[in-house]
């Protein structure tokens, strides 16, 4: 369901649904082919208006991922690029998909502790803790540290999406990142409304990011719950 009203710096509505339906597609829950339902339909099942389904159609539709024939409908067409705003997000709901979003819990400009793998040039960073989701369920924590020569993040400015910040407020890119995939104890910090207890065994990802320079920029870990999301990566 979109979270437009959540967020004020929430991505708009019509690329929330774009990215839901790119999603679908990755997963295989959409396939090539396929004719989607009639777009009023589509849009009340969504609850949103025909005019704010048609510019996410417009998006796909760009992408090369959706063939509009008129008289005839919408049709999902897998031979063009799945260009995302999420396309290193790797969680997934155990059916596939998913709109992913987030509630931050805290953004601190701070020193880097020493137990912090080595990355970029800067002794300090911004470090941002967020929970995450995946359309309406709980799935994750993370903490996300970006070296402070690549710049600060400001809580106030932050949407679902942090490359899209980076991108819009810093100026630059993640080119490619780097997974590691485990198993660890979920950290104290981790609201009590999540999925877990703290202490308990999780599913574990430690990424390492890159822009343009030779040094990650960025460094983040992420705890999630296996009995409600997979890590997902797809090699084409």
């Amino acid at each position: 369901m979109p979270a437009s009203n959540r967020n004020p710096n929430a991505l708009p509505v019509y690329i929330q649904i774009a990215e839901l339906l790119i999603r679908d597609i990755a997963a295989g829950r959409l396939i090539d082919g396929e004719r989607l339902p009639p777009e009023r339909e589509m849009a009340a099942e969504l609850n949103v208006s025909v005019g704010t389904l048609r510019k996410s159609l417009s998006e796909l539709e760009k992408k090369g991922m959706l063939e509009r024939i008129q008289g005839s409908g919408n049709y999902i067409r897998e031979t063009g690029t799945q260009n995302s705003v999420y396309a290193m997000f790797r969680l997934e709901l155990p059916e596939g998909g998913g709109l992913p979003r987030a509630d931050i819990l805290s953004v601190d400009h701070l020193k880097k502790p020493v137990d912090l793998p080595k990355f970029g040039a800067s002794d300090a960073g911004s470090r941002v803790r967020r929970m995450r989701y995946l359309n309406d369920t709980i799935i994750a924590v993370e903490e996300i540290w970006l070296d402070e020569s690549a710049g600060l993040i400001e809580q106030s400015l932050l949407s679902d999406s942090l490359y899209r910040y980076y991108q819009r407020q810093l100026g630059f890119w993640i080119a490619r990142a780097e997974d590691r995939v485990s198993v660890r104890p979920l950290p104290d910090w981790a609201p009590s409304d999540f999925t877990k207890p703290a202490g308990q065994a999780v599913g574990y990802i430690e990424r390492f990011s890159w822009s343009e320079s030779a040094e990650p920029v960025e460094f983040s870990k992420t705890w999630f719950d296996p009995d409600r999301a997979n890590y997902v990566q797809r090699l084409k």
